[in-house]
Formats: C-alpha cells, sequence, structure tokens
C-alpha cells in the first residue's frame, strides 16, 4: 500500500535581545527575524528510521547521517548522493561472539542496526561507522561513495560495544603525519566488562582490511591500553557504569566528558544513596599504558542552584571578544556544556538546565595541582569506582609540568574536587538537551538545543553587549544528539511528528539545515 504523503509543521518562533554580563542575565527584548536568517532546507529520513548521528565533511560540505539501518550522504543543500545499508538483520545481544563468527544458541531474531558511532577519517577518505548488530563491530565506507573498504569482526578487538543505544559511545582520532593513526573508543559497558573495556586505545591502520584494524594500541600479559571497570565495583553499585557524553583532542591530551553513579552520604545521614556525578576524563595521547588516566567532577551553580547531570558538551575556541570577557587568549579552548539539575535523575532528567562555561586550561591547572600534590604523597587516588577501597598516594621526587603523562605509580588518579563552570543562561521549562559552539567575526556563537524540538541561537559581543537568541521550532519530539555545523551551514536532526489522519500518528526523522546562520548581521 501506497503510503501517503507525510505532513510536517516547522514553526519559526521569536528572537530575543538579552543583555548579558560575563555569567548573567539582564534583560530581554524582542527584535525582527529577517527572511535570510530564517531560510532553511530539510530532508525527510523514511517512517520510524531515526537519525543518530551527524557529521559534515569540513572540506566538502557534504553531510553524512548515520540512521537505523542506513547511512545517507547527502550534499550541502540535503539531497541524497548515495545511501548504504547496514541491516536490518538476524541478530541477539546475547551473542558472544556474534553468530556471523560461530554458531549461537540463542534464538536469534530480525533485529535493527542503530548507528552508535560516525567518525570522518579525513587522512585515509573514509568513514567509520559503527553499529549496534554482531557486539559493536564497525564498517569503514569510502567517503566519494560509501563502498565499503572493510568490516573487521573475526577477533574480540573488534566488537566495540554490546549497548544499543546510539549515544553510547564516543570516539576520537588521533592522527600522525608518518604513523598510523590511533582511535580512542569510550563506551558504556552495560554489565559486561569482561566483554568490552569502558576506554581503550585502537590501531587505526591505512588499509581497511588489515588484520590489526582496531587491536588495542598496546597489549601484553599485564599491562593494555585499556581500563576495565572491575568486577568489585558491581558488588557496590550494581547498576554502575560510565556513561559518555562527548569527547574531544586539544593539545597533548584527550578527554571524555562522562556521567558516573556513585554512593554518597547525604548530609546529616548515616546511609548512602546513589547519585549521578558529571566528570571529566583526560589522558594522554602518547600514553600506551593509561597511566596518566585523571578524572576530575564538574557541575555548575547559578543563584545557588546546582547544575550537576551534564546533558551535552561542544568544544570551542573563546574568540577575541568573549576572550577578553574571560581574561583568555581568543585561540584558547573553551568548553561549552549544558546541565540539568540535581544529581539524582539520569533517565528523567529536570526541566530546569543551564549553559555553562568551562576555560579548558582551567580544568588543567586543576589536574596539574593534583597530580602535584599526590607526587608529594598527600591524599588517596580517589577513584573509588576502579580501586573500590581508598590507597594512598606515594611520594616521588619529580617535576610536573603541565604535559605530565603519569608513571606507573598513583594512577589513574581522581580529582576530589569539583571544577565550576560559568553560567551563560539558565532555562527552567524546556530543557536544553544539545549544544555546538564556535566564532564568527571574532564573536563566540552557541547554538542550543532543546527537549520540546527548538533550537535556540546564541552569542556574546562582551559585558555591555548582549546575547541574540532565535527559536526554531518543530512539532515533535526533542533534538538528537548532534547537532553539526560547516562554515556557512547548519545542521540539527529532530525526530519529528507527522500525521496523515489524527487517528494514525507516526513519526519520521527530520534533518533541517540553515545555510545563513553564521552571517547574522549582529
Amino acid at each position: 500500500m501506497k503510503a501517503m504523503p507525510w505532513n510536517w509543521t516547522c514553526l519559526l518562533s521569536h528572537l530575543l535581545m538579552v543583555g548579558m554580563g560575563s555569567s548573567t542575565l539582564l534583560t530581554r527584548q524582542p527584535a525582527p527575524l529577517s527572511q535570510k536568517q530564517r531560510s532553511f532546507v530539510t530532508f525527510r529520513g523514511e517512517p520510524a528510521e531515526g537519525f543518530n548521528h551527524l557529521v559534515v565533511d569540513e572540506r566538502t560540505g557534504h553531510i553524512y547521517l548515520g540512521a537505523v539501518n542506513r547511512i545517507y550522504k547527502l550534499s550541502s543543500d540535503l539531497k541524497v548522493l548515495v545511501t548504504h545499508e547496514t541491516g536490518p538483520d538476524e541478530d541477539n545481544p546475547k551473542c558472544y561472539p556474534p553468530r556471523i563468527v560461530q554458531t549461537c544458541n540463542e534464538p536469534l531474531t530480525t533485529t535493527n542496526n542503530v548507528n552508535k558511532m560516525l567518525l570522518i577519517d579525513y587522512k585515509e577518505n573514509r568513514l567509520i561507522a559503527c553499529g549496534s548488530l554482531y557486539q559493536g563491530i564497525c564498517k569503514l565506507l569510502r567517503l566519494e561513495d560509501l563502498f565499503k573498504l572493510g568490516e573487521p569482526y573475526h577477533k574480540k578487538e573488534h566488537y566495540l560495544s554490546g549497548v544499543n543505544e546510539s549515544g553510547s559511545v564516543f570516539g576520537v582520532i588521533v592522527s600522525y603525519s608518518n604513523l598510523d593513526d590511533k582511535l580512542f573508543i569510550a563506551t558504556a559497558v552495560d554489565g559486561k566488562p569482561e566483554y568490552f573495556p569502558t576506554i581503550s586505545s585502537r590501531k587505526l591502520t591505512k588499509n581497511s582490511e588489515a588484520d590489526g584494524m582496531f587491536a588495542y594500541v598496546f597489549h601484553d600479559e599485564f599491562v593494555a591500553s585499556m581500563i576495565k571497570i572491575p568486577s568489585d565495583t558491581f558488588t557496590i553499585i550494581p547498576d554502575f557504569d560510565i556513561y559518555y557524553v562527548y569527547g574531544f583532542s586539544s593539545g597533548n591530551f584527550v578527554y571524555f566528558l562522562t556521567l558516573q553513579p556513585e554512593m554518597v552520604s547525604p548530609p546529616g545521614s548515616t546511609t548512602k544513596e546513589q547519585v549521578y556525578t558529571s566528570k571529566l576524563v583526560r589522558l594522554c595521547k602518547e600514553d600506551t599504558a593509561f597511566n596518566s588516566y585523571v578524572e576530575v567532577p564538574i557541575g555548575c551553580e547559578r543563584s545557588g542552584v546546582e547544575y550537576r547531570l551534564l546533558q551535552a558538551a561542544y568544544l570551542s575556541k573563546a574568540g577575541a571578544v568573549l576572550g577578553r570577557t574571560l581574561g583568555v587568549h581568543p585561540d584558547d579552548d573553551l568548553l561549552f556544556t549544558v546541565f540539568s539539575k540535581g544529581q539524582k535523575r539520569k533517565m528523567k532528567s529536570l526541566d530546569e538546565s543551564a549553559l555553562c562555561i568551562f576555560i579548558l586550561k582551567q580544568i588543567n591547572d586543576r589536574i596539574k595541582e593534583r597530580l602535584q600534590s599526590c607526587y608529594r604523597g598527600e591524599g588517596t587516588l580517589d577513584l573509588a569506582w576502579l580501586k573500590v577501597k581508598d590507597i594512598p598516594c606515594s611520594s616521588a621526587l619529580l617535576t610536573i609540568d603541565d604535559n605530565f603523562c603519569g608513571l606507573d605509580m598513583n594512577a589513574p588518579l581522581g580529582v576530589s574536587d569539583m571544577v565550576r563552570g560559568i553560567p551563560v543562561f539558565t532555562e527552567d521549562r524546556d530543557r536544553m538537551t544539545s549544544v555546538i559552539a564556535y566564532v564568527y567575526k571574532n564573536h563566540s556563537l552557541a547554538f542550543v538545543g532543546t527537549k520540546s524540538g527548538k533550537l535556540k541561537k546564541s552569542f556574546s559581543t562582551g559585558p555591555q553587549g548582549g546575547i541574540t537568541q532565535e527559536w526554531i521550532g518543530v512539532e515533535g519530539d526533542p533534538p538528537g544528539a548532534n547537532i553539526a555545523s560547516q562554515e556557512q551551514m547548519l545542521c540539527v536532526y529532530l525526530q519529528c511528528s507527522s500525521h496523515k489522519a489524527i487517528s494514525d500518528q507516526r513519526v519520521q526523522p527530520l534533518l533541517c539545515c540553515f545555510p545563513n546562520v553564521p552571517g547574522n548581521s549582529s
């Protein structure tokens, strides 16, 4: 039966001018939108298909879209150039190794392939697309036509994650001019720490069909380029996992932003309760033994309200204008983050949320201070989930500078004191869920998606200037985890409601791209 056309509603809402100090909202005032700013183009997926990840080739402007059972390559005006099917197929999440390697006695069912990671390998002109089928194997696709260059699946190193959710895996590529690249992988393990390390570094070989593709960078009987969650941890927190929200590289380090459950005693209580703590994890790019692993709690506070549940993050430069406000260089790295209120609800976060900025150098300075104090023999390693018990720091006479990468002592290490971000603005009713930022004409611009499907654009002109906010509303569910930009284009995908009859409501994904967003006259 031929499907009837879907009806869509994309709503453009109001533009607000908001006066702002370096961290405080002051006034609101409406202003009109120009027709040029309103224009956008859309791409509609198949009903109930679902978009998972989005990357834009910064060289060509081509858009690669990871969906359920499909990878799309789109032109900059969202015309389909080529598609590559990734599923569905017969599978069972309990099959380890997967049935394509050995016979599985579990019942097999037709299973969708949810795209869990999508990365562009610029050096080798290929796309790394990892899905939920077969314990998280990956395809390496040629950028030009999505031709399959390789699909390693015969070794345990090829199974990256058994979690089915699309936002459960993050990868960061570290590139070299004369050597094979590295791929840092961070993933939730869903109670299977014996199968999957929570964080690891893998070989990214030039040959997509090489036997060593995705092998650990280093592995011997005692040490490997990975960290696994110890089984003892689950005796303390049975549902323990590390949920990765974002990953990036900067300078000599790779970073991941996480949510982690932990047991704490409320003030005045002798019993412990489970809460979630947002933490930044840092590793040296060249550390094959992971002795440089450090994690530090992060959060935000405004007017006495704590925002501690990380929802999204994005790395950008400060730019000249915001740099002057924050007292940093225009090329310094900033983390734009979205937090929701409190610490107790991971799955059903409160609607109150905040956009906050972290100066990456300040986080690194805090980590250096902690390393220096630990190597003076002060305190414990303070990493309860990994060590289970308190282990005292050991004293050693050495100089710890900004690029210190650890030794086989005092590692891995945790920072106990939280680093607080700078609150930019808060939203009490429509929880912010995603963020992207970049510098345009010396101004730092941020775009925030909300759970109701609105997109807010904002930028700072300094303490005496303001933040411009432009809302683009779409009828339906919240924006996906990804917003992507490239030069003169900003793209966001949303899971939009559509209907052909009042009694037959369906869901169809929608990708919207705004070609003129960076050129705001402000």
